[in-house]
């Protein structure tokens, strides 16, 4: 498949709700892709069932919080300098590179690099959403190793990253991040295609403009583009979604701390009465409760999206008097094994509260 310019703002679109908050600005991602694409780069999304079994894949994404975004814009090479470092350092030439999650930015930069370095996309992730820590992968989860990993800064500056597991790549490369001023752009866990069929989500890049051009034509159409939305995930690996709570934010707190966005939302009914959902997020929704009970857990999806136009909104974009739906969506189920829920379940950020499915909660 290969991507047109009218394709952009729809993948984006889509790639930001499946981000369930996270993964860095859809918009700047989207442009980078356009400019990329008026200046006669191509881009081309490769099914995983195409790379040869010795095929060398490199990921590549951006790393940090996505509230540096906003101030920090990405110069655009950094990613491709990132794999061409670690191409030499593998003394190997990559035959494709794929998102390590979805999410605004991050299903965007892996097209940058493929437009302008001439290589496929892989139509697939190691997380099928997104989430903060680069160990939260399922790539990580079926035995990948993470490193040898290149960080990129927007001077140029790189540096090479080697350890023993990926917890502690995790670990280096957010303090190194944080030094680059809280946002980076990195290559990691190389592997062969052999070993991505097996341990990638499949096909997130092409639901993503599906879902996208689903809330778009719905909008269009004058129908509504949630039951329009639930509709079309019942046919994926996400099957199953359904609206969970919708009001106005009536508080908000955010903070840029220890290389992520952290905070809190708080949504109160319009409908009367005294409901309100608290939603807690670090780079991606976690959790949603109301008043005190729960409502979605994180692996699943928390996608907070416009009341009026579906069009979802990120962590650094929420605002006070916002009006918003909130969706729950079943996650695929490689994401809900006992050694999935292990790395990125809700005991892994913390929480207190068991993995419930969306679709068994009230």
């Amino acid at each position: 498949m290969k991507l047109t310019l009218g394709d952009l703002e729809d993948l984006a679109r889509g790639a930001a709700f499946l981000g369930t908050g996270g993964g860095g600005s859809p918009y700047a991602g989207r442009l980078m892709v356009q400019r990329a694409m008026e200046e006669g780069h191509t881009v081309e999304i490769i099914d995983l069932e195409e790379v040869p079994d010795e095929a060398l894949i490199i990921p590549t994404a951006m790393m940090g919080a996505p509230t540096v975004l906003i101030e920090k814009l990405p110069r655009g090479d950094e990613a491709i300098k990132s794999l061409r470092t670690l191409e030499r350092h593998l003394g190997r030439t990559a035959y494709a590179t794929m998102p390590i999650e979805c999410g605004g930015i991050n299903s965007t930069m892996p097209l940058v690099v493929g437009a302008r370095l001439g290589l496929p996309v892989v139509d697939a992730d190691g997380m099928g959403r997104a989430f903060p820590e680069l160990q939260m992968e399922t790539f990580h989860v079926y035995g990948v190793p993470g490193t040898p990993m290149v960080i990129t800064n927007e001077y140029g500056d790189s540096t090479i990253v080697q350890t023993h597991d990926n917890a502690m790549m995790e670990w280096l490369a957010r303090g190194i991040t944080i030094r680059m001023g809280g946002a980076a752009y990195i290559a990691e866990y190389s592997m062969d295609g052999r070993t991505a069929r097996r341990v990638s989500v499949p096909r997130t890049l092409s639901l993503a403009l599906q879902i996208g051009r689903g809330i778009r034509a719905a909008r269009e159409a004058h129908k509504d583009p949630f039951a329009e939305l639930i509709a079309l995930l019942r046919d994926t690996p996400y099957q199953y979604g359904r609206i969970i709570f919708q009001g106005k934010i009536v508080d908000l707190w955010r903070e840029t701390t220890q290389g992520f966005a952290k905070g809190r939302a708080r949504i109160q009914t319009l409908e009367g009465g005294a409901a309100v959902m608290e939603i807690l997020f670090q780079n991606e929704f976690l959790v949603a409760r109301v008043n005190g009970e729960l409502r979605a857990i994180v692996p699943d999806l928390i996608c907070i999206l416009d009341s009026e136009t579906a069009e979802p909104i990120t962590t650094e974009m929420l605002r006070y008097g916002q009006r918003v739906k909130v969706m729950g969506v079943s996650v695929p189920p490689i994401m809900r094994t006992p050694e999935a829920l292990a790395v990125f379940g809700p005991r892994a950020f913390g929480l207190e509260a068991e993995f419930q499915p969306i679709e068994t909660l009230a």
